[in-house]
């Protein structure tokens, strides 16, 4: 599978990176096989939410419960996306419902979507054009909060300062 996109690094609280254990990251999914059989491991109730997701710099898809840290889903390592997804079953068969790139651990741009494409392209999974919901995250040169821009109002909700239209939220990326 061809790796695509730049990697984006935990952002997030340290102590939530802190408590990731070694080896105790998402489910690697790495073709159709596994995703058949993880998803055959997991109860309607399961099923009913989106799951935790990110694409590992390797371009591995990982999956876990909705309420896993992004971090602990990649092992505390960068990752090409991170967000949440759903799946639905259509004509006997799996598919993306919904996808977002909604991390606020990871805080991944909207261009990060080709890098989940070609993850669930990998495994043969159906999926949308883009990402269902696209969250646009910001840092904010005055105050250094991480914002969520909200109906195109660039303006931070911590302080009143513009916010970039770029990505930003790393600065040593």
């Amino acid at each position: 599978m061809s790796v695509q996109g730049w990697s984006y690094r935990y952002v997030g609280p340290v102590d939530l990176k802190a408590a990731v254990r070694p080896g105790s990251g998402g489910c690697r999914i790495s073709s159709a096989a596994d995703f058949g059989k993880w998803v055959a491991e997991r109860s309607a109730a399961e099923l009913a939410e989106p799951f935790t997701f990110v694409v590992s710099t390797d371009g591995m898809f990982r999956l876990a419960p909705r309420r896993s840290e992004h971090v602990a889903c990649a092992d505390g390592e960068a990752v090409l996306s991170a967000g949440e997804i759903s799946f639905t079953r259509e004509t006997g068969r799996w598919v993306v419902g919904d996808v977002s790139n909604h991390s606020t651990g990871y805080c991944p741009d909207v261009i990060s979507w080709s890098a989940v494409a070609c993850a669930l392209d990998g495994i043969a999974l159906s999926r949308p054009p883009g990402f269902t919901h696209e969250v646009v995250f910001r840092r904010c040169p005055g105050c250094q909060e991480h914002n969520i821009v909200r109906e195109d109002d660039f303006v931070c909700v911590f302080c009143g300062s513009d916010l970039p239209e770029a990505w930003n939220v790393d600065p040593a990326a």
